[in-house]
């Protein structure tokens, strides 16, 4: 296994930090102040779109979609540490990149299972960031975490599909610029257990639709996702041309989006326990605490160097695991996948944490962007499986190993 970057990387990352700190960094507080005069949470700041211009003016777009034809055509290995520069800044510089979830699912999505036409229609506007997607697959009444569980029907009923039932945390749904749904629903309930779900196109617009209302997180509207909602659908119906792959395919379909999707958050949680990790340490050496500067204080350097032994520890984790998905694809790197997802939001919340206390009040208010970040990070101990399902499934193939 060889880490290095490559010259492509190299040249990448020094593009990406440049525009970082030239344009990303310095728009977070404007980004902040056009939000709270919008008046509305989900409204969106002008400056993301004067980023986006301007990150596809230095060439920096749609750099996780390893297929050429899409995308940069980068490795797993070779965006990891791109992705990681883009957590730094996780409510600006992945939508900035046109890099972030959902719609970076959703075009993986599109690009590998949708139609000719499913691409052209809503695969195209995606790539070029004229718009904005949702995946609504989490129910309010039931247990989630077990996707099989999910009880929205889409049932057909002759050259069309008619679609009920209610999701919530459907991100990317609350973005005035999200004009399609990716709704995945039992179509045969009484098929195998993992053959019951498919997945299909709902446009936002359609009749029977209703975004009941958004979804704080820890009480932050999660900007990079658009925002989630609580959606119903009642009797909604689209063509039956509307359904990605074939009936019963949905189960599947979203196991291989989730892959790709889990990584990608664990590469910018990296980034993130890095900027709580400078933060920390500029807060030591400038805070003066009972006659002594905090980096003089044991305890503070405790939590430094063990900040520094957990980051490392999660990136070489992270990055082995993007090395397998490139050689051996994602099913033969699915236990580093699994312990990736487990490892890297708990890394994340306990350096950010210890950041935190190291700001006291300031920590946790809005003048850092730490209590942002930990909420982020916590959040994703839940997102694509929680923690528990996790552990679960991989003590399970460990033990195979030995039965």
């Amino acid at each position: 296994m060889d880490f290095a970057y490559d010259a492509r990387t190299v040249e990448l990352r020094e593009r990406l930090e440049a525009f970082l700190t030239e344009c990303v960094h310095p728009a977070e507080a404007i980004h902040a102040e056009q939000v709270a005069a919008a008046g509305d949470p989900w409204a969106r700041p002008p400056v993301l779109d004067e980023l986006k211009a301007e990150a596809r003016a230095r060439s920096l777009w749609n750099l996780f979609l390893p297929d050429p034809r899409y995308g940069a055509g980068l490795t797993n290995l070779q965006y990891a540490p791109l992705a990681e520069l883009t957590g730094r800044s996780p409510h600006l510089a992945p939508e900035a990149l046109n890099c972030a979830a959902p719609d970076t699912g959703n075009m993986e999505l599109l690009a590998e299972f949708g139609s000719a036409a499913q691409r052209d229609r809503w695969l195209e506007p995606l790539l070029a960031g004229e718009i904005r997607s949702a995946f609504c697959m989490t129910e309010p009444e039931v247990a989630s975490s077990d996707a099989t569980n999910i009880a929205t029907r889409i049932t057909r009923d002759g050259d069309s599909y008619v679609i009920n039932g209610r999701k919530w945390w459907s991100s990317g749904a609350m973005d005035p610029r999200c004009e399609i749904f990716i709704v995945m629903g039992k179509t045969d309930p009484d098929a195998e257990r993992h053959r019951q779900q498919s997945m299909i196109l709902v446009p936002r617009d359609t009749p029977g639709v209703t975004v009941r209302r958004g979804m704080t997180v820890f009480g932050y509207r999660d900007a990079p996702h658009g925002g989630h909602a609580e959606i119903d659908f009642t009797d909604v119906r689209v063509p039956a041309e509307n359904l990605v792959g074939a009936e019963g395919a949905g189960f599947a379909i979203a196991q291989a989006r989730l892959g790709p999707g889990r990584i990608h958050h664990c590469m910018r949680l990296i980034g993130m326990a890095e900027r709580a990790l400078e933060l920390l340490c500029r807060r030591a050496l400038d805070r003066v605490a009972f006659g002594r500067r905090l980096a003089e204080q044991g305890v503070v350097r405790e939590w430094i160097a063990e900040s520094r032994v957990r980051i490392e520890q999660a990136r070489l984790l992270v990055l082995k695991t993007a090395w397998l998905m490139d050689t051996v694809g994602n099913k033969g790197a699915h236990t580093e996948i699994q312990a990736i997802k487990i490892a890297t939001p708990a890394m994340a919340e306990w350096v950010i944490d210890k950041a935190i206390q190291g700001y006291g009040g300031a920590g946790v208010s809005q003048d850092t962007p730490l209590a942002a970040l930990w909420a982020q990070a916590r959040t994703l101990r839940l997102a694509d499986g929680p923690d528990e399902v996790h552990k679960a499934s991989l003590a399970k193939r460990e033990l195979r190993r030995w039965s």
